[in-house]
């Protein structure tokens, strides 16, 4: 019976010739199983490899909330019985803060890229258009390459959103790549939109010192969110000092002798001494020969990809960022992972987007999996839901954490589980549980009769799912 199974690393995929532009997770993940089958691969990054998402996004703002979270741990630690003497204040050096973070940047992407070339992978540090039969025309060292390929994978990934009256200039107004410029805590950060990443950036420079005013055009922050978990952030971010305006719109952005001047909708305005403006990202997909080469594109620009990364166009597939699917690191992995499967005549299964994994890294954590609340009441779901606030957890009150629940989502009826929220300390870690009993279809006796050490904050995922319990 065992000899009935394909081993795919055992056939010959020595003539298979892949091209990838884009160098991000999409492009990197694709190249790394592409080179291991067999195939010969070019990697085109402009940046370098890591892309975005290592040089200038998620490792990088991700490293600056950690620092954050630290010094939010040192201010809160007044409620364990810790206390500072006069002359040992807790301050940020946010330019030696900067320099950490881009060096480990940096660091991450120089591991990306011996890794591949480890592996056999061709590593061209340039621009790259889309030419047709399956070329790509290089820009790189002053010269003009052309890479021929017998498939293409596009991992273009996506810029921040520009808005034409509050251009940044990298000094006081600012795109979220260009924060990490600043050398010293900003005396009163302005953020402009409220959505994950303006909730982050804000969430962090509140911990740092900053005295931070969010602008929300929309009625809460997060509004793609669980409202549950928006509402508890923005009460922290209220009770930690932070000015929340909903409901407001910028309209401009301007740059005076001291700082910013944030003009809203209804003409009043808010002065600051710096601006972020976080209102959303476009695909970096002009320009680089898509339409020639027959692959289509969405009225916003995004790459149109079916569930196993295919384009429109023959042996050309797309990931990340720049498909519109899910922006986020794991997702655009996926699916080059799942590209390269297809390609290569691999097992390969859609991407299920109801089997993502998110969090959002404000403090509290957010974390997210499966169908939501919202589902449940629109009635797309049938389902039964249980909450339960961190706040009787015994674990929970030993951290003097204050903020924060875990609610999960069953079908009805069956009492499998379908979806979950964690809000509170490394959410991103506690929502792990709840996406294995959704990928994998536990029932709520699983999980519930699945031993957790107690005291810990994982005992609240058990304890809701025992309130799931269905008698049979």
């Amino acid at each position: 019976m065992g000899n009935n199974r394909t081993v795919t690393n055992q056939l010959d995929f020595s003539s298979l010739r892949l091209a990838i532009l884009g160098g991000g997770p999409g492009g990197y993940e694709a190249a790394m199983v592409a080179s291991s089958l067999g195939a010969k691969v070019t990697i085109v990054e402009r940046k370098g490899l890591g892309g975005s998402a290592v040089l200038t996004d998620v490792v990088p703002s991700k490293t600056l909330i950690a620092t954050a979270d630290t010094m939010t741990r040192f201010t809160d630690a007044s409620g364990l019985g810790v206390h500072f003497s006069a002359d040992s204040a807790v301050y940020a050096d946010l330019d030696k803060v900067n320099q950490r973070l881009l060096n480990l940047a940096l660091e991450q992407s120089s591991d990306i890229r011996a890794t591949l070339e480890r592996l056999g992978v061709r590593v061209l540090i340039g621009t790259g258009k889309l030419l047709d039969d399956h070329r790509l025309e290089v820009q790189a060292d002053g010269e003009t390459t052309i890479v021929e390929a017998d498939a293409v994978l596009l991992a273009v990934g996506s810029t921040p959103r520009e808005l034409p009256s509050a251009m940044p200039d990298g000094e006081r107004i600012f795109n979220w790549t260009q924060l990490y410029n600043l050398r010293e805590i900003p005396e009163h950060l302005i953020v402009v939109g409220s959505g994950v990443t303006g909730a982050e950036f804000a969430s962090a420079y509140n911990g740092l010192g900053s005295k931070v005013t969010l602008i929300s055009s929309r009625d809460r922050v997060l509004p793609g969110e669980d409202a549950d978990a928006a509402e508890v952030l923005e009460g922290v971010f209220k009770d930690r000092g932070m000015t929340v305006l909903s409901r407001s719109r910028a309209n401009a952005v301007e740059r005076t002798d001291t700082g910013v001047i944030v003009t809203l909708g209804d003409g009043s305005t808010v002065e600051g001494s710096h601006c972020l403006v976080a209102v959303g990202a476009v695909p970096n997909t002009t320009g680089i020969g898509l339409e020639e080469a027959g692959v289509a594109v969405s009225e916003s620009g995004h790459i149109q990809v079916d569930g196993v990364s295919r384009t429109t166009a023959p042996n050309v597939y797309a990931a990340g960022d720049c498909t519109g699917v899910f922006a986020l690191a794991s997702v655009a992995a996926m699916q080059g992972r799942i590209a390269i499967a297809h390609l290569m005549g691999d097992s390969v299964s859609p991407i299920k987007l109801k089997q993502v994994a998110s969090n959002i890294f404000t403090s509290p954590e957010i974390a997210t999996v499966g169908v939501t609340e919202e589902d449940i009441e629109s009635g797309r779901y049938q389902g039964d839901i249980v909450k339960l606030s961190l706040h009787t957890n015994a674990r929970a009150k030993m951290m003097n954490v204050k903020d924060g629940f875990v609610k999960v989502i069953s079908r009805k009826g069956s009492g499998t589980v379908i979806g979950g929220v964690v809000v509170g300390p490394r959410a991103s870690e506690l929502i792990f549980p709840l996406a294995l009993a959704v990928t994998k279809k536990l029932h709520v006796d699983d999980v519930a009769n699945t031993f957790t050490v107690y005291p810990s904050l994982t005992g609240s995922i058990s304890e809701a799912a025992r309130r799931l319990h269905v008698r049979l």
